[in-house]
């Protein structure tokens, strides 16, 4: 069955499984070192090591040990696991698909090449289904982003097949999880030589998804939670976010703050706004 067959191991009797393993080492060293180079190049981390200074020194109160735990797990379970930050539920869900799909496929790569890459390696069948169901799902939530979700198509006008350089990642991902599944299947039914291409195009678009860390949005997996951490630590700490006012307009002094002469003495409870009607995008 296509489905619970381990193409690593059939791919095992013309490359080498030792050649597939330095291959997933290669790519885990791009990532890094494409992530270093960002924090680097681009000042991430000083961002948020700064960020976290001040946030230290404006803070009304001193947060506990497990006050910190339980921000870490709600950033784990709610902007990590479950993308909630996102109001348009289909974004959300168009991430979720995305994200999860991305994770379990390389965990499922990883764990197929090297530990069942050998010609006659016997392969659990749960891990050859969850790679392509990963695949799969990666593909659904993906291209459900790409022709119907950006932002430039769905509300710009732009044409889905328009292309910058922000977009090498999404594309490099969907080519990635797309010639996966053709070479797959292609190999299964012994197509050879579209199997041949097809593995072809699917290293290319893994290379580049993972060799390229430094200008696509790769690096963006791993600031999110740092980022979404800061902002919740900083409401727990100082009662708002970066300078905005508080929740409540009791205090004079938090009524000063509004630039707006008008909004000084508003009720916080103003109507609907913005969200009279529902987010089409993000």
């Amino acid at each position: 069955m296509l489905l619970t067959t381990n193409p690593f191991t059939e791919l095992s009797q013309f490359v080498p499984a030792f050649v597939q393993q330095a291959y997933v080492i290669a790519m885990a060293i791009l990532v890094v070192v494409g992530t270093v180079a960002e924090v680097i190049t681009k000042g991430s981390a000083k961002y948020f090591f700064k960020k976290w200074e001040e946030d230290k020194k404006k803070a009304a109160r001193k947060i506990s040990g497990g006050e910190m735990a339980a921000i870490a797990v709600k950033v784990a379970l709610n902007e990590v696991a479950t993308a909630a930050e996102f109001a348009n539920p289909q974004r959300r869900m168009s991430h979720f698909f995305t994200m999860w799909g991305f994770i379990f496929f390389v965990i499922s790569s990883v764990v197929m090449v090297f530990g069942y890459s050998g010609p006659n390696a016997q392969t659990p069948a749960i891990w050859p289904l969850l790679w392509h169901l990963s695949a799969l799902a990666l593909c659904f939530g993906g291209y459900w982003f790409w022709f119907f979700i950006r932002v430039d198509v769905s509300s710009e006008g732009h044409p889905w097949y328009r292309v910058e350089r922000a977009d090498l990642f999404i594309l490099s991902l969907l080519g990635m999880a797309t010639f996966a599944l053709l070479w797959s299947f292609t190999q299964y039914i012994g197509a050879d030589t579209l199997s041949v291409i097809f593995l072809g195009l699917f290293l290319i678009a893994s290379t580049v998804l993972f060799g390229t860390v430094l200008w696509s949005k790769f690096a963006h997996m791993f600031f999110k939670p740092a980022a979404a951490f800061e902002k919740r630590y900083q409401k727990a700490a100082t009662g708002t976010y970066d300078n905005l006012p508080y929740l409540t307009r009791d205090d004079p002094e938090q009524r000063k703050r509004h630039s707006m002469e008008l909004l000084r003495d508003a009720p916080m409870d103003m109507g609907l706004g913005i969200k009279r009607e529902p987010p089409q995008h993000y």
